[in-house]
């Protein structure tokens, strides 16, 4: 077999196969490879500890699935907050990264008053990819979204959150949130509802 050149039919089908993934890739649609269809991690759930810990809360979420544990406390100043809350997901990302001794996580905006489908798909990446490698998600939302049992979830003021799992490939998210009304702590949304809930703001990934 040695010095036989490749016959041109499986060059060109090798060729394809190539190009077709590069440009997957730069729609922003293909997912990770070798990815599961569902994954959840493990992780250690707090309430938040008032009104306007939910930073730290979820911040605190993402990191014991690390195997890192801080106190609220210790995290709320890590992150410069103060009683009106959180700046922003580049605080969470800068925290995420530096109690968490990496520079894995980035902050990913989506600045519009709904996500774009590229935004949508980035998210879907973002989360297979994380959490695949034992990365939850810190993201922050604002208004109203509904999960997967039909249950409404609002946060007119804004509010961080922790995606620690995800199903269907990815388009589903399971979502750790240290406010939840309905007392439970996690509940499951489709990945689409949360880019949207998403815009306006940021998430660390």
């Amino acid at each position: 077999m040695t010095g036989r050149s490749i016959r041109p039919v499986r060059l060109l089908a090798l060729i394809t196969v190539i190009l077709s993934g590069a440009l997957l890739a730069a729609l922003g649609t293909a997912s990770p490879a070798a990815a599961a269809a569902s994954r959840q991690l493990g992780y250690e759930f707090q309430w938040q500890q008032n009104g306007y810990y939910c930073g730290p809360a979820a911040t605190r979420i993402a990191l014991t699935a690390r195997g890192r544990y801080y106190s609220q406390d210790y995290i709320a100043q890590q992150l410069g907050m103060t009683t009106n809350g959180t700046n922003s997901a580049y605080d969470a990302t800068r925290v995420l990264n530096n109690l968490g001794s990496t520079s894995f996580y980035e902050t990913k905006m989506i600045p519009g008053y709904s996500a774009t489908q590229a935004e949508v798909n980035r998210l879907h990446w973002d989360m297979v990819y994380d959490v695949d490698r034992n990365y939850p998600i810190v993201a922050n939302v604002v208004g109203t979204a509904m999960d997967t049992d039909g249950d409404w979830h609002s946060y007119w003021g804004g509010h961080y959150l922790t995606v620690v799992g995800y199903s269907n490939d990815g388009w589903t998210a399971k979502i750790a949130d240290p406010a939840d009304a309905n007392g439970y702590g996690w509940y499951w949304m489709s990945t689409t509802r949360l880019a949207h809930w998403i815009a306006l703001r940021g998430y660390s990934a």
